[in-house]
């Protein structure tokens, strides 16, 4: 997915904006400097200067330690929640919004493990390949972001998932032999819920209906289906009915040229046996 620098759109820059009015209508309220509060909590008066004019969004730290300061009874702390989304891409903010209102996600995955199903080293380990290169404050945004959507699993509501995954996601060794080690053991984890199922497509088919690419389908409550596809610099939300119809056909495809899910969990384990 390609990636602007956080705070770039004009939503996200919005909410910083407004947080930094509020961090710095709580400091004049008790006569601080940025300076005196950049001392108080740990940070340079530059770095209290960026979050007030909405250049820099705060960590959590920031804001707990200036809500504590500050004397603002939560005022400050309270903002947690959407500091964090605004420091994600607005793509991954839309996209993570489809995923929460959907009743089922399906995915087909041909290059790396699918987002959803990252872990921690991995998705760091594919954020640091990205050419030209991210800065590491941005790998680590990126990383952030990404575990924040995994957070749909744990909802109550939770959709059902399924997800087929090409064989050669399972082997390249992205990240060194330990990430995937811990990686295989998460899509292990993953498998074995009630409600997500992990197929794998073995490299040995002879006939195969994702050549055209990774592919996702959100079936939303009201009714409607949206698809997300992306390749290189492109990432698309798509909605017109034709085109949900075609990738509609190629997941039921490629589903039935993978193995089934339990087939797929003793494959799993075998890769990891031999990693």
């Amino acid at each position: 997915m390609s990636v602007e620098p956080y705070g770039a759109d004009e939503e996200s820059a919005a909410v910083l904006r407004t947080v930094g009015r509020v961090i710095k209508m709580c400091r004049e309220r008790v006569g601080m400097t940025q300076a005196e509060l950049g001392r108080a909590i740990g940070y340079s008066e530059e770095q209290v200067s960026s979050v007030e004019r909405g250049r820099r969004a705060p960590t959590v730290e920031f804001l707990e330690a200036a809500d504590r300061v500050l004397d603002a009874e939560g005022l400050i702390a309270g903002l947690r929640k959407d500091v964090e989304r605004a420091r994600f891409p607005k793509k991954v903010r839309d996209l993570a919004k489809l995923e929460a209102e959907a009743v089922e996600v399906c995915a087909y995955a041909n290059h790396v493990v699918h987002g959803l199903l990252q872990t921690p080293e991995y998705a760091r380990a594919i954020y640091g390949m990205r050419r030209p290169p991210f800065t590491e404050e941005q790998v680590d945004e990126l990383v952030e972001a990404r575990l924040a959507r995994q957070q749909i699993f744990d909802e109550r509501s939770a959709p059902v998932f399924s997800f087929v995954q090409e064989e050669v996601t399972l082997r390249r060794p992205l990240g060194g032999r330990m990430v995937m080690r811990k990686q295989l053991e998460r899509l292990l984890e993953a498998g074995r819920r009630r409600n997500v199922e992990i197929q794998v497509l073995p490299t040995e088919r002879e006939d195969h209906a994702g050549l055209a690419g990774a592919l996702q389908l959100l079936r939303l409550k009201e009714g409607a289906t949206v698809g997300h596809i992306e390749v290189q610099l492109i990432s698309r939300l798509l909605s017109d009915p034709k085109e949900i119809q075609v990738l509609e056909i190629r997941y039921g495809i490629i589903r039935a040229q993978a193995l089934t899910p339990r087939e797929s969990l003793a494959f799993i384990e075998k890769v990891l046996g031999e990693t």
